[in-house]
């Protein structure tokens, strides 16, 4: 994969997520792009009050052309909804999604590297830590709270 192209594409992500930030409730404020290599298919972020989650939003938008296409996430997906929905790792298996890269790991219990680890079992190739030391400020006070 392209390096220069994955960064970008994750700043992006990063800074999408940065909007929402204090608008989120307890959920944190993150972004995600969908791309087919360097073409930007869809990009959200956590809606206000928490939901919808990025993923879910971007995926709705860019629908049946997420198949094969990359997912830059700046915070790792969500293994499990508190609400009894399909989470986000779900969702980017269910939309075909090829690829998902991820800035950094979740410690909640509703992710806590399992939606990692059910990305890579579903056969998506993921890649973790890209930009990581750019997202992690976005995450200092959710960290703390959990």
């Amino acid at each position: 994969m392209d390096r220069a192209v994955d960064q970008r594409l994750m700043r992006r992500a990063i800074a999408i997520g940065r909007t929402q930030l204090g608008h989120t409730g307890d959920n944190p404020a993150v972004g995600c792009v969908i791309a087919l290599g360097d073409v930007v298919l869809a990009e959200a972020a956590t809606a206000a009050g928490g939901r919808p989650h990025a993923e879910e939003q971007a995926l709705a938008l860019a629908g049946d052309a997420a198949r094969g296409a990359t997912a830059y996430v700046s915070l790792e997906p969500c293994a499990e909804r508190s609400s009894g929905a399909p989470s986000c790792s779900e969702r980017l298996i269910a939309a075909g999604i090829a690829r998902v890269v991820i800035a950094g790991g979740d410690p909640s219990p509703k992710a806590l590297g399992r939606g990692e680890d059910r990305l890579r079992a579903a056969g998506i190739a993921v890649e973790t830590g890209v930009l990581a030391a750019e997202a992690d400020p976005l995450y200092a006070d959710y960290r703390r709270r959990l």
